[in-house]
């Protein structure tokens, strides 16, 4: 695997509350966009992010090998839905450690590459996006308000990205007891890439714009570096972290 990734406050935020993890050795990857005041979407979103590592080092998915077909996605499943769990429970507890952690919460995109299959589990808006022979395709559903529009065919993606409301998320890591996250499963070819994105990237760029920038791009710091300074040449309203990685 090879893997690029970049994070960076934006030209607006004076506190960078996304946070990253890439483990190519384990093919484990995630972004998460932390919410809350005071610091607190900061504390969030490293919380999960620390979490996921732990989570995975602990809980060793060596049964899920000998597994075949359906079988080993819901295995995965399963595991994925029980990590998102910890996390939750992870955060709310850490909210309810003081004033100061009240109502924190993050968004969460984590993918695994295990045995040439990706599997993808999100909660909020930070998105998973696959890009194959030159073309782009997003995998995961934004949990969000706008989105909701987009899907009832109310608002158009380029609507959605300058709507008032369009940074509100309607699911999230620490914001209930109960969780929701979706999961896929993909089967990966040769050359394909895997890029994961805060919506300080999305929110800013269409996907068009994106997929020129990648393939154009012969490097994969690089083009994760190109793709934030292109988000702050667009405003840099937001935090902004990619990770990009291919087979």
């Amino acid at each position: 695997m090879e893997t690029g990734f970049k994070t960076d406050t934006g030209r607006v935020r004076t506190a960078n509350e996304d946070c990253l993890l890439v483990l190519p050795k384990y093919g484990l990857y995630a972004v998460c966009d932390g919410v809350g005041g005071q610091n607190s979407g900061e504390i969030a979103s490293r919380k999960a992010v620390t979490s996921i590592e732990e989570f995975y080092t602990g809980n060793p998915i060596a049964e899920a090998v000998a597994l075949d077909g359906n079988q080993r996605h819901e295995w995965f499943k399963s595991y994925f839905l029980r990590c998102f769990e910890k996390l939750n429970n992870d955060i709310r507890s850490l909210a309810a450690s003081g004033a100061d952690m009240e109502g924190m919460a993050t968004t969460a995109v984590v993918c695994f590459i295990n045995a040439g299959t990706l599997y993808v589990t999100n909660i909020g808006d930070s998105r998973a996006w696959l890009i194959r022979e030159e073309k782009i395709m997003q995998l995961t559903e934004d949990h969000s308000y706008v989105n909701t529009l987009v899907t009832a065919g109310t608002l158009s993606p380029d609507e959605a990205r300058e709507h008032p409301k369009k940074n509100l998320i309607t699911r999230a890591l620490g914001a209930s007891y109960q969780i929701e996250p979706d999961f896929y499963y993909y089967k990966l070819n040769e050359g394909d890439m895997i890029l994961l994105t805060t919506d300080g990237l999305h929110g800013l760029l269409p996907e068009d714009e994106i997929l020129e920038i990648v393939v154009e791009g012969d490097d994969l710091n690089r083009t994760c570096r190109k793709l934030v300074r292109a988000a702050n040449e667009r405003g840099g309203n937001d935090n902004i972290t990619v990770i990009l990685a291919t087979l």
